[in-house]
């Protein structure tokens, strides 16, 4: 899918265009995530149906670093990113919460833990493709606004380890230790984006040659399928997320440029994804699978810091 979309760029923007100097770039490209998450719950299939039953969080601050593209046309330019995480641990703590029981009030926990996390190798790709528009419509002078389409896509892939569990509902009871790994997760989102890309010229008020306001803002259809694996229950215990839903990304930046073909950059970027769907779980000791979609929840919240060399060419 992704190789026809690029073709079909290509083929838009128009082969008769020979590149020129500065047509062709590629980004060094470092993010930081912080205050970020990946999350998903599930209610109860059964009487009293209470929703949520279980919510797992985890954390996803960390360091993820790669490469980016860009090749400009006569009218479209289309880009890339690949990036990996560099991170082996996230600085916050997993947390899981369960709601089991049916007597106690609706905001006490009967099972809580935390544990540190590790990023096992993760990934997160973007391909899309702009259209110039400022002779087509007014627009004020240093500013240059243009429709973006593209797909992200997230493969993350986390562990939690070495944790302790408490039971809110029960404060007499003492808390028990999680040793050694205790959840394998693995989720996937495709987002299917369309928005709006900024540039302003921002050396027009400031004495600073070349520096450029740059911004975007869009909305995508996400498809997410989770996997989970408790590796504390005996036998295999499995859960399973298929979900859709719509997430909303925002980015706001500066840049300079450093010399004639190298420009440094600093951007925030912050991107909210919600999906519902259905909740499958499995249980090799139980003999037990079932699917249902009551209070099944699955969403990120993800915020970062990125940092760009590019090289023009």
């Amino acid at each position: 899918m992704l190789k026809l979309f690029a073709l079909l760029i290509f083929v838009l923007s128009g082969p008769s265009h020979a590149a020129e100097p500065g047509d062709w770039t590629v980004d060094v490209v470092a993010k930081r995530y912080f205050s970020s998450h990946t999350s998903y719950e599930f209610g109860n299939p059964e009487p009293p149906y209470q929703a949520p039953l279980s919510r797992l969080e985890f954390p996803m601050n960390g360091w993820f670093g790669g490469l980016a593209a860009s090749r400009k046309f006569d009218r479209f330019t289309v880009s890339g990113e690949l990036l990996r995480n560099m991170s082996q641990r996230s600085d916050e703590q997993f947390k899981d919460s369960d709601w089991t029981g049916e007597t106690h009030p609706a905001n006490v926990k009967d099972v809580y833990s935390e544990s540190s996390m590790r990023f096992e190798p993760s990934y997160m790709a973007r391909l899309d493709a702009d259209m110039r528009v400022n002779d087509w419509i007014p627009l004020p002078k240093g500013l240059d606004v243009r429709p973006v389409v593209g797909v992200r896509w997230q493969d993350l892939n986390l562990l939690t380890r070495d944790g302790m569990q408490v039971y809110p509902a029960d404060p007499g009871r003492a808390a028990d230790p999680l040793r050694g790994d205790g959840i394998r997760f693995s989720q996937k989102y495709w987002q299917y984006f369309l928005g709006a890309r900024m540039d302003y010229d921002l050396s027009r008020h400031f004495n600073v040659p070349g520096l450029i306001l740059t911004g975007q803002m869009d909305g995508a259809i996400v498809l997410g399928k989770n996997r989970d694996h408790h590796l504390f229950r005996p036998g295999i215990r499995m859960t399973y997320e298929d979900t859709r839903g719509n997430a909303w990304h925002a980015l706001v930046g500066l840049s300079a440029p450093l010399n004639k073909h190298l420009t440094a950059g600093m951007t925030f970027e912050y991107l909210r994804i919600e999906t519902t769907g259905d909740h499958l779980w499995t249980d090799s000791v139980e003999q037990a699978e079932q699917v249902w979609a009551n209070g099944v929840k699955v969403w990120s919240e993800q915020m970062n810091l990125m940092f760009t060399l590019r090289y023009a060419f």
